[in-house]
């Protein structure tokens, strides 16, 4: 309240404000933190996954006995975050965000916050809050690079203008799995965030960027550019929510005992340098011409040259979407 910026009328809004994060990995755990301290008056939290020990050098929400439990995240940081500030309402949902429940998690929110590992629920969130008129901010990170951006519909470029292209295939990702990723910089693109936020739930939209704002902290190189409208944007000006209608996502189906099948095709894989990437980080890496396959025990799974993968071990479709994200990226 002493912050000229918030002041006391600030601080009542936000403290009547609800905001949602979608993903509670690095950056959302860091996001959750900031917010609860600054008195967000509710706070959603929703993640399929659960902590890891390889978790806790950068999320920063979690400990190891977190990771002792195998805890479902969004269940362990509620409890975290109800012990830093009870007067705010904590909700952790464990679920992954589909098409199929998108209006039940994310509508009764007046800020959606991106926590998320995947660009296939990024551009979900990205339809759901163009289609409803939404704002909702975008921040990612990996090695030593991140990268943020507030979206308001109508007023700003959204994320299909900024990362779709008609003719893009889809390939290879970078992963904070694959090539990690330094706990400085999830923080600091987790503050750049919850600063943009508190903007918004505190009633200061004039002080907004109005930028992607990226940063590398290895190499000490910050960039603020302004995103211009895409006037054949897919999302924001064809009016076409093809993620939200669920026509984008990869199906996924059940595929014999504990078995679940991605039909991720179309999507051009060059196994070789998939297996160079995962050989350090996954067990048993095999590959011909046709197919590569590995293990994350309790798991194996085959990719196929088109994209398309089985994951064995599990008849949960979360599970084999997370793992997916993770190792081959969405």
């Amino acid at each position: 309240m002493l912050f000229a910026g918030i002041g006391p009328e600030g601080q009542e809004r936000l403290l009547a404000s609800r905001a949602v994060i979608i993903g509670c990995g690095a950056i959302g755990a860091a996001t959750a933190n900031l917010l609860i301290r600054a008195g967000v008056g509710q706070l959603r939290i929703i993640d399929r996954d659960f902590v890891e020990p390889s978790n806790l050098q950068r999320q920063t929400l979690f400990d190891e006995s977190d990771a002792q439990k195998a805890l479902p995240k969004a269940v362990a940081a509620e409890q975290k975050l109800r012990s830093i500030n009870s007067s705010v309402a904590v909700e952790g949902i464990v679920a992954d965000l589909s098409p199929r429940n998108v209006h039940e998690l994310l509508g009764p929110f007046d800020l959606l916050l991106d926590g998320t590992d995947n660009f296939e629920t990024r551009f979900l969130i990205n339809d759901f809050a163009v289609n409803s008129a939404r704002p909702w901010i975008y921040a990612a990170a990996v090695a030593s690079y991140g990268l943020t951006m507030t979206i308001r519909p109508g007023l700003t470029a959204c994320l299909s203008c900024l990362l779709e292209s008609s003719n893009g295939t889809p390939g290879l990702e970078q992963t904070c799995d694959t090539i990690g990723v330094l706990a400085p910089i999830v923080n600091l693109i987790a503050s750049l965030e919850v600063a943009e936020a508190l903007k918004l739930l505190s009633g200061h939209p004039e002080a907004l960027t109005g930028r992607l704002i990226s940063c590398d902290i290895w190499s000490g190189r910050m960039q603020s550019l302004r995103v211009a409208r895409n006037p054949e944007c897919r999302a924001c000006a064809k009016q076409d929510f093809t993620f939200l209608n669920g026509q984008a996502q990869p199906h996924v189906t059940l595929c014999g005992r504990d078995s679940v099948q991605i039909h991720e095709t179309g999507r051009a894989m060059d196994l070789h340098a998939l297996k160079l990437r995962l050989t350090s980080v996954v067990d048993d890496v095999r590959q011909n011409d046709f197919l590569l396959r590995f293990r994350v025990a309790p798991y194996e799974m085959t990719v196929f040259a088109d994209g398309r993968a089985i994951l064995k071990g599990t008849k949960d479709p979360a599970v084999a979407r997370s793992l997916y994200a993770r190792y081959i990226g969405a």
